[in-house]
């Protein structure tokens, strides 16, 4: 059994560089051509004026990558998000602004910020962790302007930078640590120099096409020596090779112009293939003294083993051997490996024997990926440090470092060391470690207000104790060393997977996240500070993990099916877990594959039916208390590797009949069933044959015909960004391409308007889209930041479309005048929409007390306008007397005005305006000789 599981790995691995090399990868000019696509759209579209709101929350953030902040005033810094963009600070974090919005990506790997030169940013794009969610970058961006501007300095295909190091004299000299992909191969991985301020670079480090450089540091006592740690990493959807024998430290003496690897056989520090991930820092305090932290992929070597059964014992097992077992010995082991009450020992012992199973399948029944992922005995996190400029390494750590790295160190690799003490060290992992003893010993500095999985680290170099952490929670400040913290999570900025409404009024949004679990929390939230003195923060906790899909029955509204990554759901019942919902196979059956992110969906026709997917489809008619399953595997069988895979990743059934259920699996599969499961069809053999394989990321099937269903594909995890999109009317029989105008990002969520048949919203990787015809072209929607959109619902009662992004939570919109954008309207050269009523303030400009802002009304008055240029807006009393005037450029589609109820001035307040008093009032629109209006009702 251990010789096949050796092959199994092996052939993993062969698969993974096999697609490491074999990919129709987008090259970097087609990917800033999408980003000048989007940017044209967004000009053009008739919907860019279409209000969004953000509702947060933000209280859980996001997952920081890198800080830099200003040695001189620690009060002002700068936060890289992931996903959530770039943010600045000049009041130690208690406000935050965005500056990186408006470029190709917001995913950010570093900033490096050159504090003598009027704060020169230099920003390294795509995310420097392989993680499921790790979005590309398009290189190297600069400014010379604290942010306000940026000028884009190239090095698109690096797509990963890992670090940018800036020279301590010289403004125009700098070196990039390049990962490359993390798909596929490139040559573009490894250290980059300018000496130019970033007008050219080149490339002076090269290892080969599947070896980047993740960290790089400059020693501080001489610009010319430099040290890169190099990564042999690749990610495919089924597996993630971590390290290999070309994974080491390089040293250059000349400036980066040359580099020599000193991390060789015989220098102490490992040169195998289970090098991993390597962070670096430098001693300031002793010359020639560097640190480096290792995620070592090698196996542990087996301690004694306890009494009793083990999975190893268990598989070198003959039939014969296992059935004269003692009942009580295989009780325990089944005990203690979490059976389901139905498998006894005698039960157990009994389907050997019979035949049913062989003694394998008892250990591979509860081989699931989440324990896989936890329970891999490598070493993990280990220190190393060497006096003599890297050429002898020594082992710091004198225990294994546990539960710091586990299996995942590619996450991490992040090691500081005190400017002023080089015995004092600092790891970052799942916890944040520290070390007062040059890394022989190692205690956890995180607290009950601190995240876990940690990312980045400032030391105060003139002020003992003082850090500066960010992690997946956003940003933590300590004045003692990390007895205690202060928690900055202004900016709203969470990795939203998934959203959910509910039928409360107000409606409530809930949303699975990156690392911070489920929430829910009212859709009307404004970002307020007040909660801080209350107690009472509008967003609730729900469940924890990585959050993922959710579904709530609208009979109740506190009756709520959500879970974690792998499949790990329940139906919480008022908060409360009242049913685990994670379907099994039997014994002897190969184990259920789940998604990370798992979908469920919760019938519309009888909200006690519930949908679940592994690589099957399964059902409950009872609420997730008892599942069945409908239909065999519906994936093309899963592939070796350490990454589940061949599982469901979308799933829907018709509005329109019980039953009609879409499946689609993320090998590129989609199947139908036409009859509640019984028989299942595969529809995806059309797609052209480049999609075969791709990830199915929506199946949406329509509101408006029975055989309509739309299919977003997803190229990411093949490095390939095209938008693909398909439609068929025939239940999948043919398919037709639609939105071939949508940039070149990968499609995330497809969705079809409820009401409106020619209307689809999609989310992309970096951008909101809506077709007003069918799909046949789309429409850039709102202006929103470009950061990941990853799910849409829209709440009928208020038609609103909630919007959650992977890296700035959740934004909603009124989808009301987009609805109502058929031919009749669009045929029209000036439209006025509804306006809502309002009730009538005798406080309207006046405020309630001394030190308080002045009380003012508003209302959103939408117009639509075939074509560009000047009109006016009045508002006509009951005489027909003109009360208030206003000029606006329109633009072809919907324009967004505000109107804030002003009809003249007035000295009775305290903004110097009269206010409507209650009535009727016409509302008219002028445009080239063209005119429309509607009431305006003050109650």
């Amino acid at each position: 059994m251990r010789r096949f599981l050796m092959g199994q790995l092996v052939l993993a691995v062969l698969c993974s560089l096999l697609a490491l090399t074999a990919l129709a990868q987008t090259p970097a000019p087609e990917r800033m051509a999408g980003f000048e696509a989007r940017q044209a759209m967004i000009a053009d579209s008739p919907l860019t004026d279409v209000p969004f709101r953000n509702v947060g929350p933000t209280v859980m953030s996001g997952r920081v990558v890198d800080l830099d902040v200003s040695p001189s005033d620690p009060t002002q810094f700068y936060v890289a998000y992931a996903s959530g963009g770039l943010w600045v600070t000049r009041s130690n974090g208690t406000h935050m602004e965005p500056i990186f919005d408006d470029e190709a990506v917001m995913t950010i790997g570093d900033v490096a910020v050159d504090w003598d030169n009027g704060e020169t940013i230099w920003l390294g794009t795509g995310e420097n962790n392989s993680s499921r969610s790790s979005y590309a970058g398009t290189g190297v961006y600069k400014s010379t302007d604290g942010g306000e501007s940026w000028m884009h300095l190239g090095l698109e295909e690096t797509q990963h930078i890992g670090r940018i190091v800036l020279h301590p004299d010289d403004a125009n000299t700098a070196w990039v640590a390049s990962l490359g992909k993390l798909y596929s191969a490139n040559p573009e991985r490894g250290v980059y120099k300018t000496t130019d301020g970033g007008a050219t670079w080149s490339k002076t480090l090269f290892v080969d096409d599947g070896t980047g450089v993740v960290d790089l540091v400059i020693d501080p006592a001489n610009a010319d020596v430099l040290y890169a740690a190099a990564w042999h990493r690749g990610r495919s959807a089924w597996n993630f090779v971590e390290g290999g024998t070309t994974s080491g430290i390089y040293k250059s003496t000349d400036g980066g112009d040359s580099w020599t690897r000193v991390t060789v056989e015989g220098s102490g520090f490992p040169a195998d293939a289970g090098v991993g991930r390597i962070g670096l820092d430098m001693a300031v305090s002793e010359p020639n003294t560097i640190f480096a932290v290792l995620d070592n992929q090698n196996r542990r070597p087996k301690e004694n083993e306890e009494d009793g059964l083990t999975a190893d014992l268990l598989l070198a097992m003959s039939r014969a051997e296992f059935l004269a077992l003692p009942a009580d010995s295989l009780q325990t082991y089944l005990d203690a490996q979490g059976f389901p009450s139905r498998y006894k020992a005698a039960t157990v012992l009994g389907m050997v024997r019979s035949n049913e199973i062989e003694p394998s399948d008892v250990v591979n029944f509860t081989r699931d990926a989440n324990r896989l992922l936890f329970d891999t005995p490598v070493i993990g996190a280990e220190v190393y440090r060497s006096d003599d400029g890297g050429m002898t390494w020594a082992k710091t750590n004198i225990d294994y470092i546990d539960d710091t790295y586990y299996s995942y160190g590619y996450y991490f690799g992040q090691l500081r060391v005190d400017p002023n003490d080089a015995d004092k060290l600092y790891i970052s992992g799942v916890p944040l470690l520290r070390s007062d003893d040059g890394g022989q010993t190692w205690f956890n500095i995180g607290r009950e207000n601190v995240h876990v999985d940690h990312h980045a680290l400032w030391i105060n170099p003139s002020r003992p104790g003082h850090l500066v952490n960010g992690n997946d929670g956003g940003v933590n400040i300590s004045y003692d060393d990390g007895d205690t913290w202060l928690k900055l999570n202004s900016p709203s900025v969470g990795q939203f997977y998934t959203v959910a409404v509910d039928s409360a009024s107000p409606y409530n949004v809930y949303g699975g996240l990156q690392d911070n679990g489920v929430w829910k929390g009212p859709s009307t939230y404004e970002a307020s500070r007040r909660w801080e003195s209350t107690g009472d923060y509008p967003f609730d906790y729900l469940a924890g993990g990585d959050g993922m899909q959710v579904q709530v029955d609208p009979r109740d509204n506190t009756t709520v099916y959500t879970g974690s990554q792998f499949g790990f759901y329940a139906r919480y019942e008022d908060g409360r877990r009242a049913a685990r919902m994670r379907p099994q196979h039997d014994l002897g059956e190969r184990p259920l594959r789940y998604n990370w992110q798992t979908p469920i969906h919760l019938s519309r026709h009888n909200r006690d039916v519930i949908y679940m997917g592994s690589n099957k489809i399964h059902r409950s008619l009872d609420q997730g208390e008892t599942f069945e399953a409908l239909s065999g595997d519906l994936t093309r069988g899963g592939r070796p590797g350490d990454v589940p895979y061949g599982t469901l990743t979308s799933l829907d059934e018709s509005p329109l009949k019980f039953g009609l259920l879409y499946a689609g699996s993320d090998d590129g599969l989609v199947h139908v069933s036409r009859d509640a499961g019984t028989t299942w069809t595969r529809i995806s053999d059309s797609f052209p044959s480049r999609y075969a394989d791709w990830w199915v990321s929506r199946v949406e099937a329509s509101h408006h015909e029975a055989g309509r269903v739309y299919v977003a594909i997803n190229g990411y995890r093949f490095d390939d960004f095209e938008a693909v999109l398909f439609r068929s009317d025939d239940y999948g029989e043919t398919w037709t391409r639609i939105g071939t105008n949508v940039p070149a990002e990968p499609v995330n969520v497809v969705l079809e308007d409820s009401r409106n048949e020619d209307l689809l919203y999609v989310g992309t990787d970096h951008g909101l889209y809506a077709s007003i015809d069918g799909g046949r072209s789309f429409h850039a929607l709102g202006d929103l930041p470009a950061t990941p959109v990853h799910d849409l619902v829209v709440q009928e009662r208020e038609q609103d479309l909630v919007v959650g992004t992977h890296g700035r939570s959740i934004y909603v919109g009124d989808i009301a005048p987009i609805r109502a954008m058929t031919d009749t309207l669009t045929s029209q050269p000036v439209y006025v929409f509804g306006i809502d009523a309002i009730d009538h303030s005798g406080r309207w400009g006046n405020s309630s007390r001394m030190w308080t802002e002045p009380s003012e009304p508003s209302r959103t008055i939408t117009v639509w306008s075939a074509t560009a240029g000047s009109a006016t807006l009045r508002v006509h009393g009951v005489d027909d007397e003109v009360l208030h005037e206003m000029s606006f450029d329109a633009r072809p589609g919907l324009n967004t005005l505000r109107y804030d109820l002003s009809a003249g001035a007035s000295d009775e307040t305290d903004t110097g305006k009269a206010y409507l008093d209650a009535g009727t009032y016409r509302v008219a629109v002028t445009r080239a000789g063209d005119a429309a209006e509607t009431a305006l009702v003050v109650e």
